[in-house]
């Protein structure tokens, strides 16, 4: 059975959670506020973790930027709020996905064995990336270019991760959309990743207004060049 901790503080649908996610060979432990999230959650120990955006003593983002200086275990937001300002905060500090209340079981079940199939396949992708002086060491989460340390957010990590995996083949916005996130809604779309296209270029490019490493393909998409 595959461990999930769930950080919720609704009792109604912890226990239908609980039942239904069990039923699914799942084991769920269960925290009800962020000081609880914070005292049980151990990397070593969880595989996913479900998590509630408004808590009776904080808020979701702040165990999702807790969880993320340790851990790249996935994080789904449960949400009640559908506002695109608080799902693309959500995504950008190093959630994986989120999914709307009220939602339909299937719907959680699939997105969870999803993000459990993206975390699987990262295990077992090589432990280090290295090209044009900048250095990805998977298992630590850290990112170096020509000696110096860079700090990106999980996004930004997560695109440069997937570029560099695959060298000087074009990915199409659609396959990154669909590789970084796996959300439906129409705002994560091509604005939504250019933008992050543009964060990540200041942060690893030499001349971010002339890219040579991370180049736009028109028409076509992203291609990581080695130059």
């Amino acid at each position: 059975m595959r461990k999930i901790l769930l950080v919720e503080d609704n009792l109604s649908l912890i226990e239908g959670l609980t039942f239904s996610l069990s039923k699914h060979d799942f084991d769920v432990t269960v925290a009800r506020t962020v000081k609880e999230a914070r005292a049980c959650f151990n990397p070593s120990e969880y595989e996913l973790i479900l998590l509630d955006l408004m808590l009776p003593d904080g808020s979701g983002f702040e165990i999702c930027k807790t969880v993320r200086q340790i851990s790249n275990v996935p994080i789904i937001f449960l949400t009640a709020s559908d506002e695109e300002v608080n799902i693309v905060m959500g995504l950008d500090i190093g959630g994986d996905d989120y999914i709307t209340k009220p939602f339909k079981l299937n719907e959680l079940i699939s997105r969870i064995n999803a993000a459990l199939r993206r975390s699987d396949s990262l295990k077992q992708q090589t432990t280090v990336l290295h090209s044009n002086g900048i250095t990805v060491k998977c298992l630590e989460g850290r990112v170096i270019k020509n000696g110096t340390e860079i700090e990106l957010t999980a996004v930004e990590y997560r695109l440069l991760s997937l570029l560099m995996q695959h060298p000087r083949v074009i990915l199409s916005k659609e396959q990154i959309i669909q590789k970084l996130w796996d959300c439906r809604e129409s705002f994560v779309d091509d604005n939504t990743l250019a933008v992050y296209v543009s964060r990540l270029r200041e942060k690893i490019e030499d001349y971010p207004k002339r890219p040579s490493f991370l180049v736009t393909i028109r028409g076509m998409g992203y291609k990581w060049n080695i130059v």
